[in-house]
């Protein structure tokens, strides 16, 4: 029955004080790069150190011979050297703060940046299995987390080290028998700081587990607030959060309660010791064996000591603290990124757009094919729509072609070049996508455009808006280019996004085109308008289009049928709707609905 409650031994070695430097000590690696400014911080904390020892050897000085002997003169010297060293250790300290602080703020700084760059490196699949809401909280909460330890740690850990070092070997100095008395309290510090340190360090990790909880749900439901309005789910919404807060500080107040619990235990002992220091030495004084310069300078140190003891545990609380941060960190920034440039790879060279798929197979989750045995060939310039029904496939077939996934096995080429054997960065600055769900970044209209080139000047930014039919509606907005488009284009219709990414894609001017439901859900003018944006943007371009649109279709130079991840039919329209399968069903199916809803211009149904 004892061996149902023990503790996994993956578990434990995760919560040893071992495994807490090791996992401190990948944070504290950022700071090789600034070693010389921590070099020099550390110096000066060093010299402040040794300047405050000092005051209580001037004191000693004063109790003894000044006030003894009745010494003015010593005693005017003795202030003024007092002040002095103060002034000398207010500047030094300074000097070490500045520079530690600095280096505190750099490592957080770089660690915030490596989190974000490995963020862009990680692939669709990836974010497919992530909520938004956690990884944010890695970015800003997880990393606000470590911040708070290591900007403090650093310059207490050093100062707090120095201060007790030299303490202890300045007491041993004046009364080694009396030192024997603080140490006395010391197996119980290390005791408690180990025991209670490690239930801090578990449930700081949960606090912030439940913090990238609620974070995840705000984030979630302020983006779809407009359907949060719709279905009048305030109240829900307001009541899971405020949940998940309540959730979150249960969770903080039992940590706040184990760190004051510590704190307390902790100043208990040392404070018990003093207490022994300031009896014993008082014997010591009486008999004769101790002067009163020396029993103060003695309880300076002991109280310099618990000062520094203290400092001590509530440094390892902060680093157990951010040490939960910390893994949850390290565990994103170990994530290795799905598609890779293999070690061989070269930069794709300007192709003409000849794409071929060799008997490719893809899954999302092993077991569960997704595309089974797709082979076909795509001349340059060629128009090849993708239809099917529902979870056919058609979007992920897309998605393979700038090697958003990777296929399980076959093999694409472009131009000849195999996929896997080219750098992922020179195929995709040749591929351009238009989808149905368009992203606008909450800036000018002018910077969405040039989105697709960062180098486009103003002009060409122009010319692909009037190619894109957006240089109208662009000239009557109240700052023209230079107009916000809000949050996630907001302030713009559907048809608006739509034609600003058309822009985007012209400007990029890429050599393979996909386009994902590009004309869905739009009302006849819109669609009208960004069928001849994109009748111009197709020119001269390899086009793989998933279309819900006969007006596409039927113009495309082929038509690839998908039913369950296999490529059922293939052909030209008129081909197509001459044969008694998927593709005709599927036509008529849309023609009944589109009569039923009075639609002229288009079959208007989402099965092709």
């Amino acid at each position: 029955m004892a061996e149902k409650h023990k503790e996994p031994a993956s578990e434990k070695a995760r919560r040893s004080p071992a495994n807490l430097w090791r996992v401190l000590n990948r944070i504290f690696a950022y700071s090789k790069p600034y070693r010389w400014r921590l070099l020099a911080g550390m110096v000066l904390t060093l010299l402040a150190t040794v300047v405050w020892l000092t005051i209580p050897l001037g004191i000693r000085s004063l109790l003894d011979s000044v006030f003894e002997k009745g010494d003015q003169d010593l005693l005017n010297w003795l202030a003024a050297g007092m002040l002095v060293l103060y002034i000398i250790q207010s500047l030094v300290s300074f000097g070490s703060h500045y520079l530690v602080d600095w280096v505190g703020e750099r490592i957080v700084t770089d660690l915030r940046q490596d989190i974000y760059r490995h963020l862009h490196r990680l692939g669709f699949r990836f974010y497919s299995e992530q909520r938004l809401g956690e990884l944010t909280s890695r970015l800003t909460n997880d990393v606000g987390a470590v911040r708070g330890a290591v900007t403090d740690a650093l310059a207490q850990l050093l100062m707090q080290s120095f201060s007790l070092i030299g303490s202890v070997g300045l007491m041993m100095a004046l009364n080694w028998r009396l030192s024997l008395v603080i140490f006395l309290s010391v197996p119980g510090v290390a005791l408690g700081s180990r025991h209670l340190g490690l239930r801090i360090r578990d449930l700081s990790r949960l606090v912030q587990d439940r913090l990238a909880d609620t974070t995840s749900i705000a984030e979630e439901a302020l983006a779809a607030i407009r359907v949060v309005k719709a279905f009048t789910r305030e109240r829900y919404e307001t009541d899971r959060y405020n949940e998940a807060v309540d959730e979150l500080f249960e969770t903080a107040r039992k940590r706040v309660r184990v760190a004051a619990m510590f704190s307390s235990i902790i100043g208990f002992l040392i404070l018990f010791a003093l207490v022994i220091i300031f009896w014993y030495g008082g014997r010591e004084v009486l008999a004769g064996r101790l002067t009163a310069g020396d029993l103060v300078a003695f309880i300076f140190y002991a109280f310099n000591i618990s000062r520094s003891v203290m400092g001590m545990s509530r440094l390892y609380t902060t680093m157990n603290s951010a040490a939960g941060a910390t893994e949850r960190i390290f565990e994103l920034l170990e994530t290795q990124p799905e598609i890779l440039d293999s070690p061989d790879a070269t930069d794709l060279p300007p192709v003409k757009g000849a794409v071929v798929f060799e008997n490719v197979y893809f899954n999302y989750d092993e077991g569960v094919p997704v595309l089974q045995d797709i082979s076909f060939s795509a001349s340059p310039g060629e128009t090849v729509a993708i239809v099917g029904p529902s979870g056919a496939g058609k979007t992920t077939l897309l998605h393979l072609v700038p090697r958003f996934f990777e296929p399980e096995s076959g093999r694409i080429e472009i131009d000849g070049h195999d996929l896997k054997k080219v750098t992922v960065r020179s195929l995709r600055e040749q591929v351009g996508v238009v989808a149905q769900d368009v992203h606008l970044f909450g800036i000018s209209v002018k910077e969405n455009i040039r989105y697709g080139r960062l180098s486009a000047t103003d002009e060409e930014i122009e010319a692909a808006a009037k190619d894109a039919n957006a240089h109208e509606f662009i000239s009557r907005l109240p700052k023209g280019y230079d107009a916000l488009v809000g949050e996630k284009g907001v302030k713009l219709s559907g048809g608006q996004r739509q034609r600003l990414s058309i822009a985007r894609a012209l400007l990029r001017d890429p050599r393979i085109l996909l386009l994902d439901e590009a004309t869905s859900s739009l009302d006849s003018e819109s669609e009208a308008l960004i069928q001849q944006a994109l009748l111009r943007l197709m020119e001269r371009r390899t086009t793989f289009i998933i279309a819900h649109r006969l007006s596409t279709v039927q113009h495309a130079h082929r038509i690839l049928v998908l039913d369950d991840g296999r490529i059922v039919q293939d052909g030209a329209h008129e081909t197509l709707f001459a044969q008694d399968g998927l593709y005709r069903r599927l036509c008529e199916l849309q023609f009944r609905e589109s009569s039923d809803h009075a639609d002229g211009m288009s079959y208007g149904s989402d099965s092709v």
